[in-house]
Parts: C-alpha cells; structure tokens; sequence
C-alpha cells in the first residue's frame, strides 16, 4: 500500500499542481491529512485573530494516476477513515447561515473516545466523511475550500467507510487530492464547520474507461446519487437532479417522462452544505430499483 504524509498538501487543486505520488489503476494510497484548519487551534480560549486563513483545507496529494486520460472517470473507493482522538467545531460572526446574528467567536474542542465524540455533557456518536475529494480542473486553479464539477469541498456526509466517490478526470493523471475529515457532521454543515479532525483515508483507486458519466457522483450499498455545486440553490438542485435523469436515461434504459417520475417517487434531494459561495446538493436513487 501506498502512503502519503500530511505534509504534503496543496490550497488548490490545479493541473499545475507537482504530484508527489504516481500509481496505477487498482493501487490502494493511505492519505494521512490534517484537519481543515490545518492544526492552528489547539485550545477552546481565544478567537480567531491569529489563524492564517491562508492555510484553510488543505487536501493531501495531489496524486498521479497512469494512464488516466481526459474524459476518463476516476474510481475512488473509501475502504478506511481514521480520525485523530479529538477535534474542534466553531461559530462566529459571519460565519455560516446565521453568523450575521453572532457577536463573536466560539470554538469547542471535542475529545474523541470509540466512535463517540464528547459535545458539553452528551456523547455524538462519529459519523466518518471526507470533506474535501476532487481531481484537478481542466481550467483554472481553484481553491480547496470550494466545491465544482472537479469535486472539492462538497462536504457530503456520505463520502465515507464504503463508499465510492466517482470524479472526472479533467487532465492527463488525473492529480487527485483529498481532506478536510470530519469525524461528525449533519446535512447543511450550517455554521461553518463539522467537527474538524485530522486523520488518514485508505482508499482504492481504479479508472473508468468509455463510459460518460455524469460526476461527481457516490455509489454506496444502498444508492446511487449525483452532486451538484452551484451558487444558487435552486440551480444546484435542477443540476444534481438533471445529473440524475441523464444517468439513469443513459445507463438504466430509462423512458425520460419514467425518470422524472421515479425520482420523484422514490429519490430523495438533501442538502449536503450551504456555508460555501457554491452550495452542494445530492439525489439519492436506491439501488434496488435499479
């Protein structure tokens, strides 16, 4: 197996980035990471005013895979999330969906204790994701902390244990790059941030070759579901769900007017954050009608 210091991070993902590891198809990497604020809070005291903004989500790699070609889709299986035995959250003014009501900062430092994280007096159980997955756009540079059609900061809390996050491969290698674990955090990630926490995520990578597909996309035991980012809300969901109609047209035979139908019967949208200028949202189609 492959492995990866967490020293090794970019800000960007971008087809200039320098790979630090080449692999084939079919190679399992272990990517150590650092959390999304990159270890700069150590203690609940204290605000903001010494965190250099500039060293926000860091995702480790970014990773070169042979032979993957543009128009290529590039396999991502999630076999293991590791997470550090404590975390921090935070809120503040101006931050996240209510921040114009805050007055000023809050961080919390979560201690982490077999898949149980300690908020106050109550104990969360974890729910292991990975924040930030995404190959290098095609065009410009584009920071870590944003989600788009390359993948990045989606903050979908089904990137996890088990899952397979397929992405496109925009540039010859692919170069891709991950991050921004949280060991706990809900649909909307409203003020801002999950429990933050750095860790390792041990991971297969594969490459799909003649199929056109409409990623980013997630493919767990249960569901298929296709994200979108858009700074609109309304877009974003006509986006994932168009997204959703063209897989299941072009890969499940489906009549246009039944793929319509059925998601509306039987597949769910959710919101996966809203705190970012480019909001994310998911369609959830269960396999078994598949």
């Amino acid at each position: 197996m492959h492995k990866i210091s967490k020293d090794k991070v970019i800000y960007a993902m971008s087809k200039e980035n320098t790979p630090v590891l080449h692999v084939d198809a079919g190679s399992q990497i272990r990517f150590e990471t650092e959390d999304a604020l990159h270890g700069q809070i150590k203690t609940d005291t204290g605000g903001f005013d010494g965190l250099d903004w500039s060293r926000v989500n860091p995702a480790t790699g970014p990773v070169y895979i042979n032979n993957a070609e543009p128009g290529d889709v590039l396999s991502v299986k999630i076999e293991k999330i590791d997470v550090a035995s404590s975390g921090v959250v935070v809120c503040g003014k101006g931050m996240g969906v209510l921040g114009d009501t805050l007055i000023g900062n809050a961080i919390k430092i979560m201690p982490i204790e077999e898949d149980k994280a300690r908020f106050n007096d109550i104990w969360l159980p974890l729910n292991k994701m990975i924040g930030v997955i995404g190959t290098a756009p095609k065009g410009e540079a584009i920071p870590c902390g944003a989600p788009d059609y390359h993948g990045g900061n989606m903050d979908c809390k089904e990137i996890k244990e088990g899952a397979t996050v397929l992405l496109p491969v925009n540039v010859v290698g692919a170069l891709l790059a991950m991050g921004d674990l949280h060991a706990i955090m809900a649909d909307g990630e409203i003020g801002v941030t999950g429990l933050e926490v750095s860790g390792a995520v041990t991971a297969t990578i594969d490459i799909i070759k003649d199929k056109d597909l409409p990623t980013p996309m997630i493919i767990n035991e249960t569901h298929v579901m296709t994200l979108a980012s858009h700074e609109d809300l309304d877009i974003a969901v006509e986006m994932a769900t168009a997204n959703m109609v063209d897989y299941l047209v072009t890969h499940e035979n489906k009549d246009i007017h039944d793929a319509v139908m059925l998601i509306s019967l039987i597949a769910d949208v959710r919101i996966c954050q809203v705190v970012d200028p480019k909001k994310t949202v998911r369609v959830e189609f269960p396999k078994k009608f598949l």
